[in-house]
């Protein structure tokens, strides 16, 4: 039994959980987090740490202006965390290029009057000008552009800064605990709600539960009755070192991405495979990565192979996430379904989350992501 009950049990300590604790613990909620393994080692460590730029005046879709409400928070709460914590995250504007090869023009174009759409800056560049921004760059590379206010964080260190604030902003974490079920009532007057979440060993009973397994979630709101189309798609991440460095942006091509730490490390990133609670590194996926890189930075050839990791990021059909109200209960909320862009959208998940479960309201609308009754 624990010691008192708490207001909010987060089920999920990821990045997408932490932060909505954090939050959560600013508006002065008593926070509970359950985490099945150790908090932080799922998708939220293994990904690259991207931090796409916004414009929140200029977004037009509900994605845009969830993206766009992160990005504007990224800069002030890295420094909070550092303030707090002791611990830099490592965020950094290093600035992005999209780069395509011959045929990808009309991709590139597209993409780029999105960005221009939005009011967001952003630098069309020839291949020559490519070349003088980063002249390791293949000389296959046709066309692209270029973001200044793209961003990089470290994922472990973002995650050790996070967990350490929520621990001490007295947030309760529970590592090795996998919620087993919930303890339901319903009531005529109230509805449904939820009493406890149950472990192994122990009866987590709060106020308000939120439910933010990443992958893992369906499982667990099945258990409510209430389905979520998220599951798993694997990634598979390459780390090199090379020093120097022999670029400073992190490059994209389509979905794949090489992003540079100022330790001479990069990351090679990421593939999408629907092999559901698999998570392993595979020669094809391995090689596959280190062939992208390859072309698009000849020099990486030379660079030293460090290790390869792989993680289970939760997608969802129309790749937005859930953030909602659960149907049936009325003290039950939802945060999952970030695919790859859990990291850059936590800070928004948290800030709106904890908003949405103290007051009801939210500074963005968040009708696009509620679950479908």
């Amino acid at each position: 039994m624990i010691d008192s009950v708490p207001d909010v049990v987060v089920v999920g300590g990821g990045v997408i959980g932490l932060s909505i604790a954090y939050f959560l613990s600013q508006r002065g909620a008593t926070v509970t987090v359950l985490d099945q393994n150790q908090p932080g080692q799922e998708a939220s460590w293994a990904g690259a740490g991207m931090l796409p730029p916004g414009n929140l005046p200029g977004a037009r879709s509900a994605s845009a202006q969830l993206r766009a409400y992160s990005h504007q928070r990224w800069r002030s709460l890295s420094q909070e965390l550092r303030e707090l914590t002791g611990i830099d995250n490592g965020y950094l504007e290093s600035g992005g290029l999209e780069v395509g090869y011959a045929g990808e023009g009309d991709r590139l174009q597209a993409e780029a009057n999105e960005w221009i759409a939005e009011g967001v800056p952003l630098e069309q560049l020839t291949a020559a000008d490519l070349q003088r921004c980063e002249p390791a760059l293949s000389p296959e590379i046709r066309q692209g552009y270029r973001l200044p206010g793209f961003a990089q964080v470290r994922n472990p260190r973002h995650l050790k800064a996070l967990i350490l604030a929520c621990e001490m902003r007295h947030v309760r974490i529970v590592a090795g605990a996998p919620v087993m079920q919930f303890d339901t009532e319903a009531n005529s007057t109230t509805g449904s709600r939820i009493l406890a979440a149950r472990t192994a060993n122990e009866h987590f009973p709060a106020s308000q539960f939120v439910i933010a397994s990443g992958a893992w979630t369906g499982g667990l709101t099945r258990q409510l009755q209430v389905e979520i189309p998220v599951r798993p798609v694997r990634g598979q991440i390459v780390l090199l070192s090379a020093v120097p460095l022999p670029f400073k942006h992190i490059i994209n091509n389509a979905s794949r991405y090489l992003v540079p730490r100022a330790d001479g490390r990069i990351l090679i990133g990421a593939t999408e495979e629907e092999t559901g609670f698999e998570k392993r590194n595979t020669v094809e996926g391995v090689a596959a990565l280190l062939q992208f890189a390859q072309r698009l930075v000849p020099e990486l050839a030379q660079a030293r192979l460090e290790r390869t990791w792989s993680g289970l990021r939760p997608g969802s059909p129309s790749g937005n996430p859930f953030l909602s109200r659960l149907p049936r209960h009325s003290n039950g909320y939802v945060a999952a379904g970030h695919f790859r862009a859990g990291l850059q959208l936590s800070v928004a998940t948290g800030e709106l989350m904890a908003q949405l479960i103290t007051t009801g309201s939210t500074d963005l609308n968040l009708e696009e992501f509620r679950i479908k009754s």
